[in-house]
């Protein structure tokens, strides 16, 4: 996943036809996340991250699934950090209806998700809001969430490179996320299967930091043999 891939190949990788591949390449083309050549797709460049209005629309259904699959994860009365990105968006949709959560989180998006439903205490970080995405960011945002220690920290990421290292494109969203991991007890991966062998610039860690990745396809056989020697759990979101 780290260069030039064919289409056939990435055809037989995911079980559908050449045609539906192609089709999926021109799309994520389309949205910056790979570059397209004759016979095949190579990495996107790794300095600047899809807009976030089209990063909405980008595999919408796929997120929405994966974030149904890890709302089932959380139990009632837990505590837990939700940080940026289209796809945590989705799981705090996805946890309006439990019982008794304490969120804390550093999107402006997430807060406007959670804010009315009387069964969610919400806690917002101070910092710069990127005017972007509604991102909070830079180190007030992150000296705000080691204040905590929380039961799950739920993250997002822009790509996971083949060796398994998580990787960013802002290296001040990167510290919020980072201070996340730190201070949770089991830290939560979402993403979609676009993220798996993603060019960004800035790194964040590794899968192996992760207790659980949820997804919706199964990864590379290289990310996988990683998440397997790192006890790393995988979930794949059905259809």
């Amino acid at each position: 996943m780290g260069g030039f891939v064919a289409v056939g190949d990435l055809a037989e990788r995911f079980s559908v036809t050449p045609q539906t591949m192609r089709r999926d390449i021109n799309t994520l083309a389309g949205q910056g996340l790979v570059q397209r050549f004759h016979g095949g797709v190579g990495p996107a460049l790794s300095t600047e991250n899809v807009a976030y209005t089209d990063r909405q629309i980008l595999c919408r259904e796929e997120k929405r699934r994966i974030a149904r699959d890890m709302a089932r994860c959380i139990p009632p009365k837990s505590s837990l950090f939700i940080n940026i990105g289209t796809t945590t968006e989705e799981v705090a949709r996805a946890l309006r209806g439990h019982e008794r959560l304490r969120v804390i989180t550093n999107n402006l998006n997430v807060a406007t998700i959670l804010t009315g439903h009387a069964n969610i205490e919400l806690i917002v970080a101070g910092g710069v809001v990127r005017h972007r995405d509604g991102g909070i960011v830079g180190e007030a945002a992150a000296d705000f969430i080691r204040q905590f220690k929380v039961d799950f920290g739920i993250i997002g990421i822009s790509g996971i490179d083949a060796d398994g290292t998580l990787l960013d494109y802002d290296y001040r969203e990167v510290r919020a996320a980072r201070a996340i991991i730190d201070n949770s007890r089991k830290v939560f991966l979402a993403t979609d299967y676009t993220k798996f062998g993603r060019n960004a610039m800035v790194r964040l860690g590794h899968l192996s930091e992760i207790d659980a990745l949820f997804t919706d396809r199964n990864p590379p056989a290289v990310l996988e043999e990683v998440m397997r020697e790192s006890e790393v759990a995988l979930h794949v979101a059905g259809g």
